[in-house]
């Protein structure tokens, strides 16, 4: 059956019918166990399968192991510019059609990318887990023989009026680039931004475009995982008709990132049209499920994790210099990093704000945080945790990263247990050993005319 045949015959199928009562409860599980299913198909592409019969909807999530840490000086944003040409049709998906089959079926999509990854969902009531399964398949294999030159053109236009849009005429936009740059080594892959830079994204080919497709988007470069109210023989054969005609496409290898360190303090100012100075201060830290790496989202917690965290009663509540502070843990497979960002109240400096975080910061250094506030912080991270597994597209998208990282795809229990084993004291030492006050980036942005 041609694949033309086959997708009238999803239509058909797909058309919104009454949602029916969810199949009684099984068993309850063990306490964060995920149960899975895994294979491969001859086209090298890694399969998934987790059932959750709650409610009457499935998600495909589709991870391309490809992100901007895969392009190269000169020729950055691809991964970024694909986001936006996977959804405007392939060989037998029309122009306009992919968004308007999946909303007649009840669907929302939508994709999103990062340094290290592509990833691509759909959440659809489960009779329209074909079509899904269909247009996903369709794009994988087939996108080429609907991308133009003019094509690419029009969305290489639409990523430029959105890196325009977030960054260059965002207040504070250029900050978080700027502070990439500082952070990362020339040769290092983070060193440039996802959404790539203008002049890279005027002068890339169409052939420049087309020969990353072909190496990225492989089934060899990616994993699929298909969760919720499914039948695991159904979708697999689903799975095997949709995606069997796939061109393999070669191995890729994993990027490799040089080693990155700061040595000293590397400091730059920036002036913006905005009205408030703001500081940033960052650090190279571990990489995702690295030791040290929960630890310092814990001390994020600590810090600025809400207003009764240290930094938010110093800055914003009794001294009133700050009118917000913020610090996190960016993690990401080849390298972290952990920043504190803090806005100034009208009247008041960055150096003002500079010098109240420092002396937090020094505090903790000298003495552990005390036990509530880490327990807090766990306490948070574990509500959050349990909130995300509530969601079948939630669970989907950790099984795959998971899969990513190496793991097991059910790594959920070792992965809250990185946190809830913490003490004070290990908190203490992650700050200590990654946070040196003699080894960041100080970035600071002031109005403009005011510097």
């Amino acid at each position: 059956m041609s694949r033309l045949v086959a997708l009238l015959a999803v239509i058909l199928l797909t058309v919104p019918t009454r949602a029916q009562a969810p199949a009684p409860a099984a068993s309850r599980p063990a306490p964060l166990q995920v149960p899975f299913k895994q294979f491969q198909l001859p086209n090298g592409l890694t399969v998934i399968l987790h059932q959750d019969r709650t409610v009457p909807v499935a998600t495909v999530n589709i991870w391309y192991h490809v992100g901007s840490a895969n392009e190269k000086p000169g020729r950055t944003g691809f991964a970024h510019l694909f986001e936006h040409l996977m959804f405007e049709g392939s060989k037998h998906v029309k122009e306009g059609q992919f968004d308007t089959l999946l909303e007649s079926a009840g669907a929302v999509n939508n994709a999103s990318t990062s340094n290290d990854r592509t990833n691509y969902f759909i959440d659809v009531p489960v009779n329209g887990l074909d079509l899904a399964l269909f247009l996903d398949s369709d794009r994988m294999g087939f996108l080429l023989d609907a991308m133009p030159p003019e094509q690419v053109n029009s969305q290489r236009d639409v990523v430029k009026n959105e890196r325009r849009q977030s960054y260059e005429n965002r207040p504070y936009g250029m900050a978080s680039l700027e502070i990439d740059k500082m952070l990362w080594p020339m040769n290092h892959p983070y060193n440039w931004p996802v959404i790539g830079y203008m002049e890279d994204l005027t002068a890339a080919t169409q052939m420049d475009v087309v020969e990353f497709f072909k190496k990225y988007y492989v089934p060899a470069n990616a994993s699929l995982v298909v969760a919720g109210d499914i039948d695991y023989d159904k979708t697999r054969a689903t799975i095997e008709k949709w995606f069997s005609d796939v061109p393999k496409g070669a191995a890729v290898e994993r990027v490799k990132a040089p080693a990155a360190s700061l040595e000293a303090v590397k400091r730059a100012t920036l002036t913006d049209k905005v009205s408030l100075p703001r500081v940033y201060l960052a650090w190279i830290t571990p990489a995702l499920y690295a030791p040290g790496d929960a630890a310092l989202d814990v001390v994020s917690s600590v810090l600025a994790g809400g207003k009764n965290s240290r930094l938010y009663k110093r800055l914003v509540y009794d001294t009133q210099i700050a009118q917000d502070v913020s610090a996190y843990q960016a993690s990401a497979a080849l390298g972290s990093s952990f920043q504190i960002i803090a806005t100034a109240r009208p009247g008041h400096t960055a150096a003002e704000m500079q010098k109240a975080i420092d002396e937090e910061l020094e505090k903790l250094r000298t003495s552990p945080p005390e036990l509530r506030e880490v327990q807090r912080a766990i306490n948070q991270t574990e509500a959050a945790f349990y909130r995300r597994m509530e969601r079948v597209s939630s669970k989907a998208d950790q099984l795959n990263a998971y899969l990513f990282a190496g793991k097991s795809p059910d790594w959920f229990a070792q992965d809250l247990a990185r946190y809830t084993s913490l003490t004070p004291a290990d908190t203490q030492a992650a700050l200590v050993r990654w946070l040196p006050a003699g080894q960041r980036v100080e970035l600071i942005v002031e109005p403009e005319g005011k510097r």
